[in-house]
């Protein structure tokens, strides 16, 4: 009778806490999976970092592909390798050879650089005979 009133040591007095394992692992994939959605939604520029253009129809596009970055300063860039224009035009030859049909270019130009410069990269790549050619822009924020 002496245990019985206590609560102390006995098996049906107080209850153990437990962990539950199942909870735990259900809040775990749940993270997981946000770190995963959020990291793949973050479009990263495969280019030098320049001042892009905003437009107010811009879309999010497919990481897949060349960059090619005209800077400020009309120098150009194959993915952040600045390159001379003789290079330029080896790799897109190159670059045309190894996709074929499915190469894809992206032009990433910064929206103070003569718009000569982004036309002559633009014309180069058409007469590689690369048809998908991609304006990196950014989106101008709703007003």
């Amino acid at each position: 009778m002496s245990g019985s009133s206590s609560g102390g040591g006995g098996s049906s007095g107080t209850k153990k806490a437990r962990i539950e394992i199942i909870p735990l692992i259900d809040v775990i994939f749940f993270l997981l999976a946000t770190f995963v959605l959020f990291t793949l939604s973050l479009n990263k520029s495969g280019g030098l970092p320049v001042s892009l253009p905003s437009t107010s129809t811009s879309e999010p596009r497919d990481p897949t592909g060349v960059t090619i970055t005209v800077t400020q300063e009309g120098t150009i860039a194959w993915d952040k390798d600045p390159i001379t224009l003789d290079e330029f035009l080896t790799r897109l030859q190159a670059y045309k050879q190894a996709m074929g049909p499915d190469a894809r270019i992206l032009i990433n130009g910064d929206e103070n650089a003569f718009f000569s410069q982004a036309r002559y990269v633009f014309d180069e790549v058409r007469k590689a005979g690369i048809q998908k050619v991609l304006i990196e822009t950014r989106m101008r924020p709703a007003q």
